[in-house]
């Protein structure tokens, strides 16, 4: 049974290697690199590259990738645990049609669901031409450092609700009746039993939300109309400029970054058991 499993995951790993390993492993080699583009005649050889890691401007898109990642993190955190707490607690006969109303805006084209997010930001609007509002006398959030947060909940509220939910699910119920039995009151019983027994699925789900908000280009782009700049607008760039070895170092450092955050999800759910 284990062999024919084995021999199921072949066209994975095949798949892994070619579109993962192989050119992570490529872009490895590029950051010692000095080139134009993929030009390999006139390669050298260089550690010059490693200068932009100083760089004024890749600091600063570092800071607001940090910032804004984080705080968006912790907004998923409060909503997601009220989420997936009222979730688990509510007397609803089919639980997972919920969960799929919750994670249904996630099967819609990205880019579409932010240009549509960035229209609604605007000025001229659909809110303000349903409410008779007049657009000159509005503020549009689109441009904002507000705006990306809003953009980067909205995308990835799911990605906490899912394993804050999974976790609470595990708790065994008779945890929660004995602590009652024994005189504690429901909200000392929340905080001594079921937050630390549900804490593995907020670190998993800080962990899926934080990474794609720091490492994402596409959300501060639309959202944030140039304004906003972050670490993974600087990759996009030097790539578009064909610039690749100092993009595929900067794209090193977020994958080491990705690394570190999943061997931190393996310390406190080894199992997996939060995103299962």
């Amino acid at each position: 049974m284990n062999n024919r499993f084995h021999k199921m995951a072949i066209p994975y790993l095949i798949w892994l290697y070619a579109l993962a390993l192989i050119p992570t492993i490529f872009m490895f080699f590029l950051i010692f690199f000095d080139m134009e583009g993929l030009d390999f005649d006139e390669i050298k050889i260089t550690l010059k590259n490693f200068a932009q890691l100083t760089e004024s401007s890749t600091l600063i898109a570092l800071w607001n990738s940090i910032k804004y990642a984080f705080l968006s993190t912790i907004i998923c955190i409060i909503l997601g645990y009220i989420t997936a707490y009222f979730l688990y607690k509510s007397h609803f006969k089919n639980k997972f049609l919920i969960l799929t109303i919750l994670i249904l805006p996630m099967w819609s084209n990205l880019l579409l669901r932010t240009q549509a997010l960035a229209s609604i930001m605007e000025p001229h609007n659909i809110i303000t031409s349903l409410l008779h509002l007049n657009p000159n006398t509005q503020e549009g959030l689109a441009g904002k450092g507000i705006a990306v947060v809003i953009g980067l909940v909205f995308t990835y509220l799911p990605f906490m609700i899912l394993p804050i939910y999974t976790a609470l699910e595990k708790i065994e119920p008779m945890l929660e009746e004995a602590s009652l039995d024994l005189g504690t009151t429901e909200f000392k019983t929340f905080f001594r039993v079921t937050l630390p027994l549900s804490f593995k699925g907020i670190v998993t789900g800080s962990v899926m939300v934080f990474l794609p908000c720091m490492s994402g280009f596409a959300i501060p782009e639309i959202l944030g109309k140039g304004n906003i700049v972050m670490i993974g607008n600087i990759i996009e760039q030097f790539f578009k400029n064909m610039n690749y070895n100092i993009g595929s170092l900067l794209a090193i450092v977020i994958l080491l970054l990705i690394l570190v955050s999943i061997a931190l999800v393996n310390k406190f759910d080894k199992e997996g058991e939060t995103i299962l």
